[in-house]
């Protein structure tokens, strides 16, 4: 069995907004409980899929002056989704950085990996985000530590999930969806996570936004 396209892109699709991606952090509890506000998860992360970052690298010229000029250069990063954690009070971004890398059909385990060394490389130069427009009044500047989180299939080879293991790092198994399942029903997904984390019960009015 082979990963078909169609389970990569609804799975990109679907952990594109905020709802999708607080399901596949349930996946992975450690991250989950980064989140900033379980009653206000609009708030709490922002969700960019298949990023770009404008690096920073600065430039000593020769003019024994000392002078310092800084080059900017954007690039894509290898990964498919950055969950980028919030501060609904103080409307600022943490330094918690999440990259979700998921398993590309005809890919192998040296090829997912080596995303992540690539982006690891990225982001040592010193960085910020292209964040989307109605998040463009957030600090974009990039943290000192990103957090990678990989998703395979069942159809995913064996070896990628075991190689990811052996190298320490987080791995969940994501059961593809078909088109029609994937269609997420935002309330009833917020209302099971916070009956799962045993949160209040908390009422959502019709849109699935929360009223402050």
């Amino acid at each position: 069995m082979t990963v078909k396209q169609v389970y990569y892109e609804e799975l990109l699709s679907t952990c594109s907004h905020y709802t999708g991606a607080i399901e596949l952090l349930r996946r992975y509890r450690p991250y989950l409980e980064t989140l900033p506000s379980m009653r206000r998860p609009n708030e709490s992360i922002v969700t960019i899929p298949l990023p770009n970052i404008r690096i920073r690298q600065s430039t000593h010229l020769s003019t024994g002056k000392g002078r310092q000029t800084i080059a900017t250069e954007v690039v894509s990063l290898p990964c498919d989704v950055a969950f980028l954690m919030c501060d609904p009070e103080w409307k600022i971004k943490t330094e918690i950085e999440i990259l979700v890398f998921i398993h590309r059909p005809q890919e192998d385990f040296s090829d997912l990996l080596g995303r992540w060394r690539q982006t690891q490389i990225f982001l040592d130069r010193g960085y910020e985000w292209l964040m989307p427009p109605r998040h463009k009044h957030l600090l974009n500047q990039g943290s000192d530590t990103a957090h990678p989180l990989f998703v395979v299939f069942p159809q995913s080879p064996i070896r990628i999930k075991r190689g990811l293991e052996s190298a320490f790092l987080p791995v969940i198994m994501q059961t593809p969806m078909d088109s029609e399942e994937s269609a997420i029903e935002e309330p009833q997904v917020l209302e099971t996570l916070f009956d799962d984390l045993g949160v209040e019960e908390l009422e959502i009015p019709e849109g699935g936004e929360e009223q402050g």
